[in-house]
Protein backbone atom coordinates (compact mmCIF):
# COMPACT_ATOMS: atom_id res chain seq x y z
CA UNK A 1 0.00 0.00 0.00
CA UNK A 2 1.17 3.72 -0.37
CA UNK A 3 -0.32 7.18 0.61
CA UNK A 4 -1.48 8.27 -2.72
CA UNK A 5 -2.01 12.19 -3.53
CA UNK A 6 -4.09 12.63 -6.63
CA UNK A 7 -4.45 15.60 -8.68
CA UNK A 8 -7.13 15.59 -11.59
CA UNK A 9 -5.48 17.48 -14.78
CA UNK A 10 -6.68 18.67 -17.89
CA UNK A 11 -3.89 16.60 -19.44
CA UNK A 12 -1.09 14.34 -18.61
CA UNK A 13 2.31 16.86 -19.62
CA UNK A 14 4.55 16.20 -21.44
CA UNK A 15 8.16 16.55 -20.97
CA UNK A 16 8.87 20.69 -20.37
CA UNK A 17 5.21 21.23 -19.87
CA UNK A 18 2.74 22.46 -17.35
CA UNK A 19 0.07 21.14 -16.12
CA UNK A 20 -2.70 23.21 -14.18
CA UNK A 21 -4.79 20.35 -11.56
CA UNK A 22 -8.51 21.37 -11.01
CA UNK A 23 -8.92 18.59 -7.74
CA UNK A 24 -6.75 16.91 -5.28
CA UNK A 25 -7.32 14.27 -2.71
CA UNK A 26 -5.45 11.89 -0.88
CA UNK A 27 -5.99 8.56 1.05
CA UNK A 28 -4.71 5.14 1.87
CA UNK A 29 -4.49 2.90 -1.55
CA UNK A 30 -2.58 0.92 -3.84
CA UNK A 31 -3.42 -2.85 -4.44
CA UNK A 32 -3.56 -4.32 -1.22
CA UNK A 33 -6.07 -1.26 0.42
CA UNK A 34 -8.35 -1.27 -3.13
CA UNK A 35 -8.63 -5.17 -3.02
CA UNK A 36 -9.42 -5.59 0.47
CA UNK A 37 -11.89 -2.89 0.21
CA UNK A 38 -13.66 -4.28 -2.77
CA UNK A 39 -13.65 -7.79 -0.98
CA UNK A 40 -15.44 -6.51 1.89
CA UNK A 41 -18.38 -4.78 -0.63
CA UNK A 42 -18.57 -8.70 -2.02
CA UNK A 43 -17.89 -10.95 1.09
CA UNK A 44 -18.93 -8.37 4.25
CA UNK A 45 -15.85 -8.79 5.61
CA UNK A 46 -12.14 -8.95 5.03
CA UNK A 47 -8.72 -9.34 6.72
CA UNK A 48 -5.95 -7.10 5.61
CA UNK A 49 -2.86 -8.05 6.80
CA UNK A 50 -0.13 -5.73 5.48
CA UNK A 51 3.14 -3.52 6.51
CA UNK A 52 2.90 0.49 7.30
CA UNK A 53 5.78 3.13 8.76
CA UNK A 54 4.95 4.16 12.05
CA UNK A 55 4.49 7.38 11.24
CA UNK A 56 1.59 10.18 10.26
CA UNK A 57 0.54 8.43 7.20
CA UNK A 58 1.34 5.23 8.44
CA UNK A 59 -1.58 5.68 11.21
CA UNK A 60 -3.70 8.25 8.96
CA UNK A 61 -4.07 5.20 6.86
CA UNK A 62 -4.99 2.97 9.66
CA UNK A 63 -7.65 5.15 10.45
CA UNK A 64 -9.26 5.63 6.75
CA UNK A 65 -9.24 1.46 6.62
CA UNK A 66 -11.51 1.73 9.77
CA UNK A 67 -13.97 3.97 7.92
CA UNK A 68 -13.89 1.54 5.04
CA UNK A 69 -14.96 -1.22 7.35
CA UNK A 70 -11.55 -3.35 6.75
CA UNK A 71 -10.05 -5.24 9.67
CA UNK A 72 -6.69 -4.46 9.75
CA UNK A 73 -3.35 -6.07 10.99
CA UNK A 74 -0.05 -4.26 10.04
CA UNK A 75 3.80 -4.53 10.73
CA UNK A 76 5.14 -0.92 11.68
CA UNK A 77 8.35 -0.60 10.47
CA UNK A 78 10.38 1.55 8.03
CA UNK A 79 8.18 4.67 6.18
CA UNK A 80 4.80 4.26 4.56
CA UNK A 81 5.19 4.21 0.72
CA UNK A 82 3.99 7.00 -1.19
CA UNK A 83 2.45 7.88 -4.68
CA UNK A 84 1.82 10.37 -7.04
CA UNK A 85 -1.11 10.01 -9.34
CA UNK A 86 -2.23 12.72 -12.42
CA UNK A 87 -5.70 11.86 -13.52
CA UNK A 88 -6.52 13.28 -17.06
CA UNK A 89 -9.69 14.04 -18.85
CA UNK A 90 -10.53 10.96 -19.67
CA UNK A 91 -10.13 9.10 -16.29
CA UNK A 92 -6.90 7.45 -17.43
CA UNK A 93 -4.08 7.71 -14.49
CA UNK A 94 -0.19 7.79 -14.35
CA UNK A 95 1.51 6.81 -11.41
CA UNK A 96 4.86 7.49 -9.60
CA UNK A 97 5.20 5.47 -6.69
CA UNK A 98 8.29 7.48 -3.74
CA UNK A 99 10.20 4.83 -1.58
CA UNK A 100 10.45 0.90 -0.97
CA UNK A 101 7.70 -1.14 -0.78
CA UNK A 102 7.00 -2.57 2.54
CA UNK A 103 6.38 -5.82 2.73
CA UNK A 104 4.73 -8.30 4.84
CA UNK A 105 6.78 -10.32 6.52
CA UNK A 106 5.12 -13.07 8.77
CA UNK A 107 1.09 -13.72 8.65
CA UNK A 108 -0.56 -16.20 11.94
CA UNK A 109 -2.00 -19.46 10.76
CA UNK A 110 -3.85 -18.97 7.47
CA UNK A 111 -5.68 -22.27 7.79
CA UNK A 112 -8.91 -20.90 8.12
CA UNK A 113 -8.75 -18.44 5.33
CA UNK A 114 -11.56 -19.88 2.30
CA UNK A 115 -9.35 -17.48 -0.11
CA UNK A 116 -6.67 -15.17 -0.01
CA UNK A 117 -4.72 -12.68 -2.34
CA UNK A 118 -1.51 -12.13 -2.15
CA UNK A 119 -0.76 -8.81 -3.74
CA UNK A 120 2.46 -8.14 -1.68
CA UNK A 121 4.88 -9.52 0.52
CA UNK A 122 7.87 -11.64 1.75
CA UNK A 123 8.12 -15.58 0.59
CA UNK A 124 7.41 -16.62 3.59
CA UNK A 125 4.56 -15.13 4.26
CA UNK A 126 3.25 -16.41 0.67
CA UNK A 127 4.30 -19.51 1.85
CA UNK A 128 2.18 -19.06 5.09
CA UNK A 129 -0.82 -17.97 3.09
CA UNK A 130 -0.51 -21.38 0.73
CA UNK A 131 -2.66 -22.97 3.79
CA UNK A 132 -5.46 -21.30 2.99
CA UNK A 133 -8.13 -23.08 0.11
CA UNK A 134 -7.94 -20.87 -2.41
CA UNK A 135 -4.42 -18.60 -3.33
CA UNK A 136 -4.39 -15.89 -5.62
CA UNK A 137 -1.54 -13.73 -6.87
CA UNK A 138 -0.54 -10.82 -9.07
CA UNK A 139 2.35 -11.14 -11.46
CA UNK A 140 3.79 -7.95 -10.80
CA UNK A 141 5.24 -10.10 -7.47
CA UNK A 142 6.62 -12.51 -10.07
CA UNK A 143 10.21 -12.58 -8.00
CA UNK A 144 8.54 -13.62 -4.96
CA UNK A 145 6.39 -15.78 -6.31
CA UNK A 146 9.03 -17.79 -7.52
CA UNK A 147 11.47 -17.96 -4.69
CA UNK A 148 8.41 -18.98 -2.29
CA UNK A 149 7.48 -21.71 -4.82
CA UNK A 150 4.13 -22.54 -3.61
CA UNK A 151 1.12 -23.60 -5.88
CA UNK A 152 -1.16 -20.66 -7.13
CA UNK A 153 -5.24 -21.38 -7.94
CA UNK A 154 -4.98 -17.82 -9.60
CA UNK A 155 -2.67 -15.42 -11.04
CA UNK A 156 -4.08 -12.23 -12.44
CA UNK A 157 -2.83 -9.18 -13.76
CA UNK A 158 -2.63 -6.91 -16.14
CA UNK A 159 -1.56 -8.17 -20.09
CA UNK A 160 -0.57 -4.80 -20.87
CA UNK A 161 1.41 -3.53 -18.13
CA UNK A 162 5.15 -4.12 -18.61
CA UNK A 163 5.62 -4.37 -14.49
CA UNK A 164 2.51 -7.25 -14.49
CA UNK A 165 3.71 -9.46 -17.49
CA UNK A 166 4.26 -13.18 -17.20
CA UNK A 167 5.74 -15.88 -19.59
CA UNK A 168 5.50 -19.02 -17.38
CA UNK A 169 7.43 -20.79 -15.29
CA UNK A 170 5.06 -20.49 -12.00
CA UNK A 171 2.88 -23.36 -10.56
CA UNK A 172 -0.25 -21.74 -11.55
CA UNK A 173 -3.58 -23.55 -11.99
CA UNK A 174 -5.35 -20.56 -13.91
CA UNK A 175 -3.72 -17.39 -15.42
CA UNK A 176 -6.10 -14.31 -15.91
CA UNK A 177 -4.67 -11.17 -18.34
CA UNK A 178 -6.67 -8.45 -18.20
CA UNK A 179 -6.78 -5.79 -20.99
CA UNK A 180 -9.20 -3.07 -19.68
CA UNK A 181 -12.18 -2.25 -22.51
CA UNK A 182 -10.71 -4.75 -24.65
CA UNK A 183 -11.88 -7.55 -21.54
CA UNK A 184 -8.56 -9.91 -21.54
CA UNK A 185 -7.80 -13.70 -21.62
CA UNK A 186 -8.16 -16.29 -19.35
CA UNK A 187 -5.60 -19.42 -19.95
CA UNK A 188 -5.72 -18.58 -23.48
CA UNK A 189 -9.48 -17.94 -23.87
CA UNK A 190 -10.52 -14.22 -24.53
CA UNK A 191 -13.52 -13.03 -22.05
CA UNK A 192 -15.64 -9.63 -22.88
CA UNK A 193 -15.22 -6.56 -20.57
CA UNK A 194 -18.25 -5.02 -18.70
CA UNK A 195 -19.60 -1.19 -19.69
CA UNK A 196 -19.22 1.20 -17.29
CA UNK A 197 -22.83 1.78 -14.77
CA UNK A 198 -21.71 5.56 -15.60
CA UNK A 199 -19.28 8.26 -17.45
CA UNK A 200 -16.06 6.86 -16.50
CA UNK A 201 -14.04 9.56 -13.91
CA UNK A 202 -10.75 7.54 -12.69
CA UNK A 203 -9.24 4.49 -14.00
CA UNK A 204 -7.43 4.05 -11.01
CA UNK A 205 -8.16 0.51 -8.78
CA UNK A 206 -9.89 -1.20 -11.94
CA UNK A 207 -6.79 -3.88 -11.95
CA UNK A 208 -7.04 -4.93 -8.19
CA UNK A 209 -10.96 -4.42 -7.83
CA UNK A 210 -11.22 -7.37 -11.20
CA UNK A 211 -8.61 -9.00 -9.17
CA UNK A 212 -10.33 -9.03 -5.72
CA UNK A 213 -13.78 -10.11 -7.58
CA UNK A 214 -12.42 -12.83 -9.67
CA UNK A 215 -10.50 -14.20 -6.09
CA UNK A 216 -13.67 -14.35 -4.37
CA UNK A 217 -16.00 -15.80 -7.24
CA UNK A 218 -13.52 -18.32 -7.48
CA UNK A 219 -12.96 -19.27 -3.92
CA UNK A 220 -16.62 -19.53 -3.44
CA UNK A 221 -17.14 -22.17 -6.56
CA UNK A 222 -18.38 -20.58 -9.33
CA UNK A 223 -17.88 -21.51 -12.68
CA UNK A 224 -15.12 -19.74 -14.90
CA UNK A 225 -17.58 -17.47 -16.89
CA UNK A 226 -19.51 -16.77 -14.22
CA UNK A 227 -16.17 -15.54 -12.04
CA UNK A 228 -15.05 -13.62 -14.91
CA UNK A 229 -18.39 -12.05 -15.17
CA UNK A 230 -18.56 -10.86 -11.98
CA UNK A 231 -14.68 -9.03 -11.58
CA UNK A 232 -15.57 -7.64 -15.23
CA UNK A 233 -18.68 -6.04 -13.18
CA UNK A 234 -16.53 -4.84 -10.76
CA UNK A 235 -13.33 -3.54 -12.85
CA UNK A 236 -16.01 -1.45 -14.46
CA UNK A 237 -18.07 -0.06 -11.62
CA UNK A 238 -14.94 1.42 -10.14
CA UNK A 239 -13.92 3.35 -12.77
CA UNK A 240 -16.84 5.36 -12.62
CA UNK A 241 -15.85 7.08 -9.05
CA UNK A 242 -13.31 9.26 -8.26
CA UNK A 243 -10.60 7.72 -6.17
CA UNK A 244 -10.68 3.41 -5.86
CA UNK A 245 -13.58 3.51 -3.44
CA UNK A 246 -16.54 5.59 -3.68
CA UNK A 247 -17.75 3.17 -7.00
CA UNK A 248 -16.04 -0.06 -6.08
CA UNK A 249 -19.15 -2.80 -7.27
CA UNK A 250 -21.65 -3.85 -4.07
CA UNK A 251 -22.95 -6.41 -3.18
CA UNK A 252 -23.87 -6.46 0.13
CA UNK A 253 -27.69 -6.24 1.29
CA UNK A 254 -28.79 -2.36 1.41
Amino acid sequence: MEWVESVLVDRVPAVGEIAHGMEDWSEPAGGGPVSAAQLVKLAGACDFFTALGDDERGHRSMERFAELGIATDAEWFGVTRRAFVQVDAHGERTITTVGAKLRRRKLPPMAGYDAVFFVAGEPEALRAARAARFVSATPREAPTLAEAGVHLDLLVGSGTDPGERYDGGLDVALVVKTEGTRGGVADGRRYEAAMPPAPIVDTYGAGDSFGAALTYALARGDELDDALALAARAGAAVITGKGPYSAQLDTRPA
